[in-house]
């Protein structure tokens, strides 16, 4: 339960500075209604930029060490925290608007249905698979240090299950040397990842909600 209330008092804190930001740099966004996603992911994302940067992840007490450099931060220099923000949330949009693509109704259905099946295949091993988060703050420095910023946990999540939907009849949990292995494969494409250019993310979406957002 302490866990927990510290991943909210963290989310609960960046959200409340954030929301502001992305207002100010793209006032179209509905950050509290519509666009709630983008705020969403844009928290997990500094959060996971500053543990970096910060050098938190991995360590067992980076929640309480984030909040407690956060507000130190804030309160010490609040007007570099606050260019600091505001030049870190216009890389970020701008990311944002090149990784992720909205899919309308039957658009790319083929490559859809392809990705959605391994990712169900990886779900018996994803399931059993042991020190997950570890293995994805891995990953997710391995995206930050390649200049990869937007839906860190998101890709980190998604590469590790479909390189284990990929292998889905090749790995075993239980042996140290195969979780390595599928481990330095989807770091691998991590940097491929970053590298790349174009959507990364795609949001599937009916056309009625298409409708009513326009």
């Amino acid at each position: 339960m302490e866990k927990a209330s510290e991943s909210d008092f963290i989310m609960n804190f960046v959200e409340i500075i954030l929301t502001e930001k992305l207002k100010d740099a793209d006032p179209a966004l509905d950050v509290l209604g519509s666009d709630r996603k983008v705020l969403q992911v844009a928290c997990q994302d500094f959060t996971n930029y500053l543990k970096y940067h910060w050098d938190l992840i991995g360590k067992e007490a980076n929640n309480c060490e984030l909040v407690e450099k956060m507000e130190n931060f804030f309160k010490e220099n609040p007007v570099e925290f606050e260019t600091y923000l505001a030049i870190w949330i216009g890389i970020w949009l701008k990311k944002w608007k090149e990784r992720v693509k909205l899919l309308i109704g039957n658009q790319s259905a083929n490559k859809w249905n392809k990705v959605s099946n391994t990712l169900a295949n990886a779900e018996p091993l994803w399931k059993k698979l042991d020190h997950k988060q570890e293995i994805m703050e891995v990953i997710v420095t391995t995206l930050i240090k390649n200049g990869e910023i937007c839906g860190t946990e998101i890709l980190s999540e998604n590469l590790l299950k479909l390189e284990l939907g990929e292998k889905v009849n090749q790995v075993m949990l239980n042996e140290k040397e195969q979780i390595l292995t599928v481990l330095n494969n989807t770091l691998r494409k991590a940097r491929d990842m970053a590298q790349s250019r174009g959507p990364l993310i795609f949001v599937k979406i009916d056309k009625g909600y298409y409708n009513a957002v326009n």
